[in-house]
């Protein structure tokens, strides 16, 4: 994939952060969790290998929710405007970034729909898109 260096920020601008790395996949993920902490129909996530995330302000509001029962999901969030923000997910080596936390283009499109027989009847999405059960084959 591509070697990104972009900048994103909660809704309130109290955290600000920098992330650079390699992308492994930008995915719109339509399970239940995704469309629970989000409201919205799916995430839209790009997935980086080698990356980092570097807290340019505000990392002491950062927060983190991990589902007791799930494997790998957690949520990052800002602890005033409940933003999602990019969050490790150890369990896999990537590091998740909400692609609508980026002020900047990360000049990326979505390239697959994953657990897509879970979304919301209401939900729509690029026709032309893979759909996949659940993880891509690479996951």
């Amino acid at each position: 994939m591509k070697y990104i260096d972009c900048r994103g920020s909660c809704l309130c601008g109290d955290v600000q952060y920098r992330i650079t790395g390699r992308t492994a996949r930008f995915t719109l993920c339509h399970c239940g969790r995704c469309r629970k902490a989000t409201g919205s129909g799916h995430t839209a996530n790009i997935m980086l290998t080698d990356g980092e995330v570097e807290w340019t302000q505000g990392r002491d509001r950062v927060r983190r929710y991990k589902v007791p029962d799930a494997e790998r999901y957690s949520t990052a969030f800002c602890g005033h405007c409940g933003s999602p923000l990019p969050r490790h997910i150890p369990e896999i080596g990537l590091i998740a970034v909400p692609a609508g936390s980026l002020d900047e283009d990360p000049e990326l499109v979505p390239q697959a729909d994953i657990f897509w027989d879970s979304r919301a009847t209401w939900s729509v999405s690029e026709p032309t898109l893979p759909k996949y059960k659940e993880y891509p084959p690479d996951a």
